[in-house]
């Protein structure tokens, strides 16, 4: 019996710091310090919520980038089922997948000349990636100039201004 008190006393202190004041604490600074991204990074036009700037959208129209594709199931870039397909890469519908894509990406964009940009035909492990390289946007420039009128020597330096590097030069791809 001796031995119980300190031990449910350890366990008490432990389950209200690591239980309550830990999350509390971490939530008032995350409020505090980072109030957009400890919100979920939403994106607001006229006072309605139309997304989050970490969580990619279905562009499917003529003059949008096409994003990575997405995994949710049901719902593309679903947020509440978020994950991979689980096919494995000997699966043979997810080659069918892959296939269809590959085939649309090359019916929207028939001046391009290189290979479609593996990012745009396979899904990432979240489904909701909103991020392009440098590479499988410039390979969508032909087909996205030709419909919005843009001047080749423009979209590319339009591109070369908005990409975004290493964070702290350590973290992150180098494109």
């Amino acid at each position: 019996m001796i031995g119980l008190r300190p031990a449910f006393s350890t366990m008490l202190f432990l389950l209200l710091l690591t239980g309550g004041v830990y999350p509390l604490l971490t939530t008032a600074l995350g409020q505090w310090w980072f109030p957009w991204q400890a919100n979920g990074s939403l994106i607001h036009k006229d006072n309605v919520i139309r997304g989050s700037a970490l969580i990619g959208q279905s562009f499917t129209a003529a003059g949008y980038f096409h994003g990575r594709p997405s995994a949710t199931a049901d719902t593309p870039y679903n947020p509440l089922a978020s994950g991979g397909s689980n096919l494995a890469a000997s699966n043979p519908e997810l080659d069918a997948q892959i296939q269809a894509r590959v085939a649309a990406l090359r019916a929207a964009n028939p001046q391009a000349s290189s290979a479609v940009p593996v990012e745009l035909a396979t899904a990432s492990a979240s489904g909701l990636d909103n991020n392009l390289t440098p590479g499988a946007a410039a390979w969508q420039i032909p087909a996205w100039r030709r419909l919005a009128s843009f001047p080749l020597n423009r979209s590319r330096n339009w591109l070369q201004n908005i990409r975004t590097g290493r964070w702290r030069a350590f973290l992150g791809n180098r494109w």
